[in-house]
């Protein structure tokens, strides 16, 4: 297992310096002089000049390539041209907001997929079954800013049980911070927990096909009880798959949401620092995002191993 973990870990870091040279190499293209952009049309030449060289805009590209790469490594994001604050701060106050967002969202799309999922598998060819399949496949197909708008005009607008929008700071007040997550969560959570019902149900279908599951119930086990017991832990192989997706998702994911919630999250600061132009911001706020995604790739591996021994004597997925 530790030799089948280092390998995922060697992999992980190879992707991250990859992506790392990928965005940083994409961003540089962009035309257009950040120094330009920020001091507008009318600024001399002269300062622009000296503006590129406090950014170290003039140094070749290689140069602030590896300076970024091993400032990151320090915790070191860079400054941000537009808000003058170091981009690690900036990060890390947003991450209070898009962290618990996914996680809740994933919680939620758990909660209810997974048992929908299960239901409909043991009431195959049911009417059950075909009502379950009909709302999961509605769910996947409504956009989650759209069903984000309809439960903000239920709940918040009609009812008047959750705010419209806006974010609390958990310090200053965690109930109000949870209550501004709750609508957002949701409406991320609806396409997600129809995904994993549908997967979970297919799983379930092809487990109860197999010979252990025949022969577990010859030996006067119920259906319910032969999966249960038998064939629960083997379904869960391709819905584990599906599940370290979607916190990717879900992480790199929040921006239409945030912003149609006026939350102050990742996202928001992303769509933020691309309209004014803030490369450094960007790169960095873009670079957590893979790091995110990867790390899930990685945490999912290591499950897949834990739950099916064949991988780690394989030592591949």
């Amino acid at each position: 297992m530790i030799v089948f973990a280092l390998r995922r870990f060697i992999g992980f870091a190879a992707t991250l310096v990859v992506a790392a040279l990928v965005i940083f190499w994409l961003l540089d293209l962009l035309p257009g002089d950040p120094a330009q952009f920020m001091l507008g049309i009318n600024a001399t030449p002269e300062a622009v000049m000296r503006l590129r060289a406090q950014m170290g805009l003039d140094a070749p590209a290689a140069q602030r390539f590896l300076d970024w790469l091993f400032g990151m490594m320090r915790g070191d994001f860079g400054i941000s041209y537009t808000q003058r604050a170091p981009v690690a701060d900036l990060i890390g106050g947003r991450l209070g907001v898009t962290l618990p967002l996914a996680v809740f969202a994933m919680v939620i799309s758990m909660v209810v997929g997974l048992p929908l999922g299960i239901l409909a598998a043991r009431r195959r060819g049911k009417a059950l079954d075909t009502i379950i399949m009909v709302l999961a496949q509605t769910g996947i197909a409504i956009p989650n800013f759209w069903f984000g708008m309809l439960l903000t005009l239920l709940f918040a607008v009609t009812l008047r049980w959750l705010p419209t929008g806006g974010f609390i700071p958990w310090h200053e007040d965690p109930v109000m911070a949870l209550r501004g997550l709750i609508l957002p969560s949701l409406a991320l959570a609806l396409p997600q927990a129809s995904i994993l019902a549908r997967v979970m149900r297919t799983a379930l279908v092809d487990v109860t096909e197999q010979d252990y599951i025949r022969t577990a119930r010859a030996k006067g086990l119920t259906l319910g009880e032969a999966v249960w017991r038998h064939g629960v832990r083997n379904a869960l192989l391709p819905v584990l798959t599906i599940l370290g997706l979607q916190f990717a998702y879900l992480v790199a994911g929040t921006i239409i949401v945030e912003n149609v919630f006026y939350l102050p999250g990742l996202g928001r600061l992303i769509f933020t620092a691309i309209s004014e132009r803030d490369l450094v911001l960007v790169r960095g706020a873009t670079i957590i995002l893979v790091v995110a995604v990867t790390a899930t790739m990685l945490l999912t591996d290591i499950a897949f191993a834990l739950v099916d021994p064949r991988l780690r004597e394989r030592g591949t997925p």
